[in-house]
């Protein structure tokens, strides 16, 4: 199997378990970066290539659990598979609602990991993907004048360009002027498709 730029981090306090998890993963093509604690994950500086985070639930500063709010309060999303030899139900509901990719009681089979990794990868590559298109709509959004982002703002919500002169008290013929500039500068050929850049920024007039 090969899996370039594929990076699977470990995070393991258990020094024979991320050596076996790490051969293993290199067998099949995967670059493999190893922790034994949950800050020393956080603290490395991940790149924004296809990767998946094996997790073990016990570590000796935060739990697998603890790592994963933390993460998500960072916006790290790197799609996360559980293993544990102490893990219980309502761990793996609690794992599996935020998200997690797999809840893998120990010992686990080889093909039942790779399954998961599989899985996850796929996940991680749509989200990269998702998020420099989000970057994109935002850079866009940057190069709109204070009044073209307010117009920008106005059509998301869904208001033709003769409500918003009303409510601005300025000429139609200006806020055309100003839409077609917002059109322009951000790529949109329909306003269906400006309103789906506005809702796939999360955009609000305070976020720019």
């Amino acid at each position: 199997m090969n899996n370039p730029g594929h990076t699977i981090y470990i995070v393991d306090d258990d020094v024979s378990v991320c050596r076996a998890l790490s051969l293993l993963l290199k067998s099949h093509g995967f670059k493999v970066e190893m922790f034994m604690r949950a800050a020393d994950f956080l603290a490395f500086k991940h790149l924004k290539l296809p990767s998946c985070l094996v997790l073990d639930i016990q570590l000796p500063d935060i739990n697998g659990l603890a790592l994963q709010d933390a993460m998500a309060g960072r916006k790290l999303a790197i799609p996360i598979i559980f293993i544990t030899g102490h893990g219980d139900i309502p761990m793996s509901v609690r794992a599996m609602k935020a998200g997690a990719i797999d809840f893998l009681p120990k010992p686990f089979t080889e093909k039942k990991l790779l399954n998961a990794i599989t899985q996850a990868i796929l996940k991680n590559k749509i989200q990269i993907k998702e998020q420099a298109e989000i970057s994109k709509i935002k850079r866009r959004i940057k190069t709109l004048s204070p009044r073209e982002l307010e117009v920008f703002q106005l059509v998301a919500k869904g208001m033709l360009s003769k409500q918003i002169a009303f409510k601005r008290g300025i000429t139609l013929q200006t806020i055309k002027v100003h839409r077609s500039r917002v059109m322009q500068k951000m790529q949109a050929k329909t306003v269906t498709e400006l309103i789906y850049f506005a809702q796939k920024a999360s955009f609000t007039s305070s976020q720019y």
